[in-house]
């Protein structure tokens, strides 16, 4: 029997504030009333929901919730469900922001 080598990657999934980036505590729970330690915003979004999907009808991909139209504050949603983040260091962003700053008006030349 011959083994096949397998290439498996870890990566630290973890609960963070869409507007600051703040890491949550894993088994915080999330109501309609929680806030952000760091920067105060609403934590139950839906940008902070794992079925958030911009594009899609009511850019939801849970087809029985209710629209919601301010997708960047507290709501009532049933299916509301903290999406997981890959950690990504602040440099990282950093990095990220400036290469999408690039790509959107170029080096300036």
């Amino acid at each position: 029997m011959r083994l096949r080598h397998i290439c498996v990657y870890y990566f630290q999934i973890m609960r963070v504030c869409y507007f600051c980036g703040n890491q949550l505590e894993d088994k915080q729970e999330v109501h309609r009333s929680s806030t952000c330690s760091s920067c105060g915003k609403d934590l139950k979004i839906c940008l902070n929901c794992r079925f958030y999907s911009k594009g899609v009808h009511n850019d939801c991909l849970e087809t029985s919730a209710e629209p919601v139209r301010d997708k960047d504050r507290s709501n009532f949603c049933d299916y509301f469900r903290f999406k997981d983040a890959a950690a990504e260091s602040s440099e990282d962003r950093e990095d990220r922001a400036k290469e999408d700053f690039r790509k959107l008006f170029g080096d300036g030349e």
